[in-house]
């Protein structure tokens, strides 16, 4: 071998001792950046959200309320509508769909689709390179897109196409497919997945798009839900512009899913051609998504869950609304459906006022067990999740920077029951035979509110004042009890008084709250009349269950004693006086149901009231305007013929019957102007119809003789007026009458002053002596019931008057200034 071959193959080996350190280095750079790529990958990993299979699983869920009769009448309205369903309950069809057009080899692959992620690297590589602009294709499989939806949803854009959120994307797939089935991740995913609109989940886009279940799906339309997947905005976009009664629109994409599941022989030729034949229909429920059928009781009811939970389970606000939002619960109300859409209707109707903004509102409830059945919030309103009327006790709302709306509900007269008459039969300062002077109040009281119409009377029963709604006679009896009496009564009937009403007459004895009523405390305080004295608390639930079944929370009567049972008794039998002949509440009355209540109007008649109640159901009516307008056209006696016509519908059926009377109470006959024992004097009254019989509770029967009746000689003067006769005037112009007596004179007008004995004499013929006036000394032989003898527990009998025995209470507080008071001290309050 010459010098020069030796040379040659000494570089040729020299320049494969270069070539294999090149390789080796390569290998070891190679290796180094693999094993660096696998830390990281390792740590990606690691870094990955910890997988909690149950919380998984655990899909949002919408609630729903139930009525009383255990079907469906609302749910919970959010941004989110989910309703689950089990795989089994799944069309076939519509798996396949979903298999076919996301994930054709989901059955065989384990969480990742290897062929198809490097195909779509490649493609990415490709696009990246030329810059075509083209969007970068996904390779996720139904497994991957159940991961981006459970665990990775909150994550923002950029992190959804970061590397690492890809790597733990896989690596979570893989993790999954190892616990559950196939027929788990597939249930799950189409419970969880977005179809548009607000439709989470097959069954909710399924009643969205075709207003019907799954499990009635055609085909097509099967193959149009799975479609939506992939661009759901634009699904429910076009969808929604097509015409809802014929077929409109028809996806490139629905196309695409049929030819994929002809492709891989999910359906035959027949059912392929069938299908695109068939016209894409979309017949969307005409419910409004963001409005609940019944919003004003289903509101009310989730508010009352919500407190409940937080109380029962110790959890905040945030946690139980949370529940309610996302735990797919089952609320049983008690509200009763038909007789919801019925009062609606009936306060949804044209009303005799020139008003356009008239509003009205109403609730009826079971006052014996306390089940609320029906809440009426407004009348003709549209716009979702609006003012309740029936159950806010907001003073003012502002709703924007410019309107401000007041929403001040003084219940007026149809407080008196509550703060007034109730406590004063109650406490045993009155009976019902009691006699108030129907007179303007003295000046040592302080407030001087008018009656209406403004006349007065003069002597009456308790019973007559309140049939006849007199605000003077409230302001004396409440002045007998005490303010501090009234106030602590309405607390028991539940009403929500501040520190102002507490010391306020207007507000104690004619209703003027300052922070106003609603009809739900109103109806759930008039229950107690007809319920022996006891307020049932107002229930809108009777029990909450978790999508398992299990109950989180149940309800049961909640009474407390608010009046003696025979007081509760004497007061629902007062209160038909107000619906009776002459009252101010007679379009109350339907049918031969017994009806009790009481009218109310607020000062300058901006809230009309009747709230009553039945041996059934007690109820309130409110009218007026959200701006507290001046009420035209209508009086408070509309107030209670729209209540009559709610609680006829609601008593369809229902078969007559009435409260019974508890033991303790007698009945005997009393004189209508004292109250008392009544005389022959007291039959004599040229009225002819002054003695009743009446209710006292027993003990507190009158047992001294009707004194205000006297029998005097009299004649007439020359103007006609009776005068007592003297010794002077001839006996052919003297007559024996009956009148009845008052010691003072009024500075007002009464009605009953044609029949007070006279106090001139007859002067006519010169100098007299004093007149002959006899006063009864003997009752009548035949009572209903000889009353003991032993001193009375009350003055019942005696009148009241507007002289120094209507002084005030020492412990109770006048305010003179009222709210709503005008300038001269009155108040212009309407029954």
């Amino acid at each position: 071998m010459d010098k020069k071959e030796t040379s040659q193959k000494k570089k040729k080996i020299a320049g494969e001792h270069v070539l294999k350190k090149i390789v080796f280095a390569i290998l070891i750079i190679a290796l180094v950046i693999s094993v660096s790529m696998v830390g990281v990958i390792l740590a990606m990993i690691k870094t990955a959200p910890s997988l909690d299979i149950n919380k998984f699983l655990k899909l949002d869920e919408i609630t729903v309320l139930l009525d009383d009769s255990g079907k469906i009448m609302d749910e919970y309205v959010i941004s989110q509508r989910r309703i689950n369903v089990p795989i089994s309950d799944v069309p076939v069809n519509l798996q396949e769909a979903f298999i076919s057009i996301e994930d054709s080899r989901f059955e065989t692959h384990p969480g990742i689709d290897i062929k198809r992620l490097f195909g779509s690297i490649f493609n990415d590589i490709k696009i990246k390179i030329t810059g075509s602009g083209q969007s970068l294709q996904g390779a996720s499989t139904i497994t991957q897109q159940l991961v981006k939806y459970r665990i990775f949803l909150e994550d923002s854009i950029e992190n959804r196409t970061s590397i690492k959120r890809k790597v733990q994307e896989i690596y979570l797939s893989l993790q999954i497919e190892k616990v559950l089935t196939k027929s788990q991740i597939l249930e799950t995913y189409m419970n969880t997945i977005f179809l548009g609109g607000n439709a989470h989940g097959i069954e909710a886009a399924s009643q969205q798009y075709f207003n019907k279940s799954v499990k009635d799906l055609t085909l097509k339309q099967s193959a149009f839900i799975a479609s939506a997947a992939q661009n759901p905005s634009v699904s429910y976009s076009m969808a929604t512009k097509s015409n809802r009664s014929k077929t409109a629109f028809e996806s490139n994409r629905t196309k695409a899913v049929l030819d994929n599941m002809y492709k891989y022989n999910k359906i035959s030729k027949v059912q392929f051609d069938s299908a695109m034949a068939e016209e894409l229909t979309f017949s969307f429920s005409q419910k409004n998504t963001n409005k609940m059928n019944y919003e004003f009781f289903s509101m009310p009811a989730l508010l009352q869950v919500t407190k409940d939970l937080m109380k029962k389970y110790n959890i905040s606000e945030t946690e139980a609304s949370s529940m309610l939002m996302y735990d797919g619960v089952k609320i049983y109300t008690t509200m009763d459906k038909k007789m919801q859409n019925t009062s609606q209707a009936l306060i949804d109707a044209p009303m005799n006022s020139s008003q356009a903004n008239l509003q009205a509102s109403c609730v009826i409830m079971d006052y014996h067990t306390g089940e609320v059945k029906t809440i009426i919030g407004g009348r003709n309103v549209k716009v979702p999740m609006s003012y309740n009327r029936a159950t806010s006790t907001l003073s003012k709302t502002t709703l924007s920077k410019t309107l401000t709306l007041d929403f001040f509900r003084a219940p007026g007269s149809s407080i008196k029951p509550l703060t007034v008459y109730g406590p004063a039969i109650d406490t045993k300062k009155t009976t019902a035979s009691t006699v108030i002077e129907d007179s303007p109040v003295s000046a040592s009281v302080g407030y001087n509110p008018k009656n209406s119409p403004d006349i007065y009377r003069g002597y009456l029963t308790l019973r007559d004042c309140l049939k006849y709604s007199v605000n003077v006679a409230a302001v004396k009896i409440e002045n007998m009890i005490g303010l501090k009496t009234g106030a602590s009564y309405g607390e028991k009937f539940g009403l929500q008084l501040n520190n102002i009403d507490k010391t306020s007459q207007s507000a104690m004895a004619l209703g003027q709250l300052d922070g106003g009523t609603n009809p739900l405390t109103m109806a759930d305080a008039y229950g107690v009349f007809g319920n022996s004295g006891n307020r049932t608390a107002s229930r809108l639930y009777t029990k909450v269950v978790d999508r398992t079944g299990k109950v989180l929370l149940d309800t049961k009567p909640e009474t407390t004693s608010v009046l003696s049972p025979q007081s509760a008794y004497i007061m629902y039998d007062l209160l038909k006086g107000p619906v009776g002949p002459g009252g101010t509440g007679t379009n109350a009355v339907f049918g031969d149901m017994p009806v009790r209540g009481k009218t109310g109007t607020s000062s300058n008649s901006k809230d009309l009231w009747f709230v009553g109640l039945t041996p059934y159901y007690s109820a309130a009516v409110w009218i007026g305007t959200d701006n507290a307008e001046k009420i035209v056209g209508l009086g408070s006696n509309d107030a209670a013929q729209l209540w009559g016509k709610v609680m006829k519908s609601a008593h369809t059926s229902l078969p007559v019957k009435n409260v019974d009377m508890p033991s303790g109470i007698s009945s005997i006959s009393v004189s209508k102007d004292s109250g008392n024992i009544p005389t022959d004097l007291t039959i004599a009254d040229p009225r002819g119809d002054r003695v009743y019989s009446e209710l006292f509770i027993d003990g507190t029967q009158p047992t001294t003789l009707d004194s205000i009746h006297v029998s005097a000689k009299v004649t007439k003067d020359a103007s006609g007026n009776y005068v007592l006769a003297s010794e002077y005037t001839p006996i052919w112009k003297i007559e024996t009458r009956v009148f009845i007596r008052r010691d003072y004179v009024p500075n007002a007008y009464l009605e009953d002053s044609a029949f007070v004995l006279p106090t001139s004499v007859d002067t006519s013929s010169g100098s007299f002596t004093a007149p002959s006036i006899v006063t009864p000394n003997i009752k009548l032989t035949t009572p209903e019931i000889t009353p003991p003898v032993t001193t009375p527990k009350i003055g019942g009998g005696n009148t009241t008057t507007n002289d120094d025995r209507n002084q005030v209470n020492q412990d109770t507080t006048i305010n003179n200034n009222s709210p709503n008071e005008n300038n001269d001290n009155t108040t212009p309050i309407t029954k």
